[in-house]
């Protein structure tokens, strides 16, 4: 109802209210944010200019990575030609929320980029999918209260096991599940929805294509991470740090095959 409209207003005020260098939303009781998307592009340059000039992003610069931070989330680009599409994976495409739809595709159209196609989205606003380079797909919905250029709101998942898996990552993560208009399965981390749907065709494994991995910012990763082994996950990259980047990291693939990092240290970027 209208109280949470109130809530979620402030909430989204104090995203942009606060400090720069704190730009990822406040950790939930189990210590986890989202953190980032990791893309593969073929061309860095080609992507920091797009995050800057349509999503009103911010480049930082650490060591060796390069990253652009947007409310309640940091893209992370790798130069590394694609091994597919983001389509024909498990996470079909990025969501992110713009005050005025007409407006920003006028600017990507000029800019020469692709809009798939314009419709009525689950929450019954104006949406848009857009194909950006490097066959990276992004959903757009309006939200005329919004008060900044382009803010993160979901990824999609869609596979045939969906409801185990959104089951699996509120399990993991202390999620909070919730309907998302026309959707009944999806689930809030601070600063993200994870929405999951069903696929009649087969999905492949993020890992190599645009988008590489999706990542959770986490307190205090090293006991967290000892914390997920102990329930029985295995890392493809285990708990290290990596001074050059100011950064404890470590890897693990989630049962639909998306490759999911944890970090600590993004929060400073």
């Amino acid at each position: 109802g209208s109280i949470m409209k109130l809530l979620l207003a402030s909430a989204v005020a104090f995203l942009v209210a606060s400090p720069a260098h704190a730009q990822l939303a406040t950790p939930n009781p189990a210590g986890v944010t989202f953190g980032h998307l990791h893309l593969n592009v073929t061309d860095i340059e080609v992507h920091k200019k797009l995050w800057v000039e349509h999503f009103g992003g911010v480049v930082v610069q650490k060591g060796p990575l390069t990253t652009v931070r947007l409310p309640g989330t940091l893209i992370v680009l790798t130069k590394r030609v694609p091994s597919g599409d983001q389509e024909g994976s498990v996470l079909d495409h990025l969501g992110f929320k713009v005050p005025n739809l007409k407006e920003f595709l006028e600017g990507w159209r000029a800019a020469g980029y692709e809009v798939m196609r314009e419709f009525t989205g689950v929450e019954e606003a104006p949406n848009a999918y857009l194909m950006a380079p490097d066959q990276v797909k992004i959903e757009l919905q309006e939200e005329t209260t919004l008060p900044v250029k382009a803010a993160a709101y979901h990824i999609h998942f869609f596979t045939s096991e969906y409801a185990e898996l959104m089951d699996w990552y509120s399990d993991l993560f202390l999620l909070e599940p919730r309907a998302r208009g026309l959707l009944r399965y999806t689930a809030d981390a601070p600063g993200m929805n994870l929405s999951f749907s069903n696929s009649r065709t087969g999905r492949v494994a993020t890992r190599g294509r645009s988008l590489d991995h999706i990542g959770f910012e986490v307190d205090d990763l090293e006991a967290f991470v000892k914390m997920l082994e102990a329930r029985g996950i295995i890392f493809d990259v285990p708990y290290r740090e990596v001074p050059s980047i100011e950064l404890k990291i470590a890897f693990f693939t989630d049962p639909s095959g998306v490759y999911i990092e944890l970090t600590e240290g993004f929060d400073k970027y």
